[in-house]
């Protein structure tokens, strides 16, 4: 296919990449009790959070933590795991769905908590759980490009104000079951941070190439899944059938493409529930124990999860292994993105 969405990169690796807990561990079953009047009422059972979606618990941040802070943190220990100083950064990515307004950005705050330089480029990429793999591919065009030599790419993400206020609306004596049903993804979503850095493949000796990937759009689904500081609304059928045929019309076109991902030493996906992983394997004929799993103790973390799981995974990797990340968000959009280990 001709177009910008097949990216192929010549001169970039992956030098780093980290992530952060959140420490307070919060079990569904948590949720379970505090729903209970209502699920009750609803004829809905218990535990559905984990039989469904495969969800034991999630975490949040300590009472004075921001994400940003988390963030912050992250990008700090990608650096150090880089050996990469602050002032050698030539742009800062901020990938996190969670705000805390507007404007500025909430580059500007992590840019300035990390250190960086005044000719450090800052700036948001949101795009749902895609921002951070199309961090990376932005970064990694402007590597090759010349325009940068270092970038760290940074994610912070806390849904504890969204889940808090959900459940006091899902008790609402007037909370209908198909209200409830449409308000269930967001207790499945989990509070977490992650950052990667990367830079010239040549100046850095064992590190992990980013190869490249293929990315595609499917926007006549950009009603299925709205979420706000408030509250996120799904359409889950929707949303499962169209991230499906989303995914299995780009890992086709890549074929044709001349991307040959069929037997990748792992698939690092991004984390929504069993029966989103369980979807995407059999689509498109993954080998399951090639798909590490975080989401059962972590939830969905966002745009933070792919990252995230990929720091986890990375102690199991070998130079040379080959490691495909593969992400739908909201909206819908895919990107599918190869590094060689």
């Amino acid at each position: 296919m001709i177009g910008n969405a097949t990216f192929r990169h010549t001169n970039t690796a992956l030098l780093a990449v980290t992530s952060v807990e959140a420490p307070v561990i919060v079990p569904s079953s948590d949720f379970d009790r505090d729903l209970g009047s209502a699920l009750k009422r609803l004829g809905l059972s218990t535990r559905l959070l984990e039989r469904v979606a495969g969800i034991k618990e999630r975490r949040w941040w300590d009472q004075g933590t921001t994400f940003v802070d988390a963030a912050m943190e992250a990008g700090a220990k990608a650096l150090a795991a880089a050996g990469i100083e602050p002032g050698q950064i030539g742009m800062l990515i901020n990938t996190s769905v969670s705000r805390e307004n507007l404007e500025p950005s909430v580059a500007v705050k992590i840019h300035h908590g990390l250190g960086l330089p005044s000719s450090a480029l800052n700036f948001d990429i949101t795009n749902a759980c895609l921002g951070f793999l199309n961090g990376i591919n932005l970064a990694a065009n402007m590597i090759d490009g010349g325009q940068i030599k270092y970038a760290v790419i940074v994610n912070g993400e806390d849904s504890q104000s969204t889940q808090e206020a959900t459940l006091r609306r899902l008790n609402h004596p007037d909370t209908t079951r198909e209200d409830f049903m449409r308000e269930f993804a967001t207790l499945t979503l989990g509070s977490g941070a992650a950052a990667a850095v990367v830079g010239p493949a040549d100046a850095h000796t064992g590190s992990h190439r980013v190869v490249g990937g293929v990315s595609r759009a499917a926007t006549e689904h950009h009603e299925l899944c709205v979420g706000g500081v408030d509250g996120m609304y799904t359409d889950a059928k929707g949303l499962m059938d169209g991230g499906l045929e989303l995914v299995e019309s780009a890992w086709h076109e890549a074929q044709d493409d001349n991307w040959d991902w069929a037997n990748m030493d792992r698939y690092v996906t991004h984390q929504v529930s069993t029966a989103h992983t369980n979807a995407i394997v059999d689509a498109i004929n993954l080998d399951p124990a090639k798909v590490p799993m975080t989401f059962p103790l972590w939830g969905n973390v966002g745009p933070a999860s792919l990252p995230m799981t990929l720091a986890m995974e990375s102690q199991n990797l070998n130079s040379g292994d080959r490691v495909l990340c593969m992400g739908v968000g909201s909206g819908l959009n895919t990107t599918m993105m190869e590094l060689v280990w």
